[in-house]
């Protein structure tokens, strides 16, 4: 609701897209968790930084070609680019940090299932990833 009022049907676009493009991040997160730990058997909080920051490119590349695609003003080309992608990545970090506290909470405190874990926690932090990179990646909100 909270998304219709302040934003309207645009702001709602973005969020869905946002979100579809959270899935292929989910994915990616996903599968290099998987090789790290499962495969390599690396840390599980070691596994889980890199796996989320190999989302974070994907999620950027989707969202600066189709989520946040409107033109944008400010410095040109690549130097543009690389702003939002530095930002969209502070951005991030706040939700890695909250991942990795909410997979080791899970899996060891809760004796929760690593992937249904790694789940709830990439569910819990994409609000915050959405909001934060509206208003200050893209600078939409």
């Amino acid at each position: 609701m909270h998304l219709m009022m302040s934003g309207g049907m645009a702001r709602v676009e973005r969020y869905i897209k946002f979100c579809v493009v959270g899935g292929t991040g989910m994915l990616v997160d996903m599968g290099v968790l998987g090789l790290i730990v499962s495969l390599l058997g690396w840390n599980l909080s070691l596994g889980k930084v890199l796996a989320a920051e190999a989302a974070i490119v994907n999620n950027f590349l989707w969202n600066d070609r189709w989520t946040f695609r409107a033109p944008r003003s400010g410095a040109p080309g690549r130097s543009r680019w690389l702003k939002r992608f530095l930002k969209f990545n502070l951005i991030c970090l706040t939700g890695i940090v909250w991942s990795v506290l909410l997979i080791n909470l899970q899996v060891y405190g809760l004796r929760m299932n690593v992937y249904l874990a790694n789940f709830v926690a990439i569910t819990l932090v994409s609000l915050w990833n959405f909001f934060m990179s509206e208003r200050f990646g893209w600078g939409h909100g």
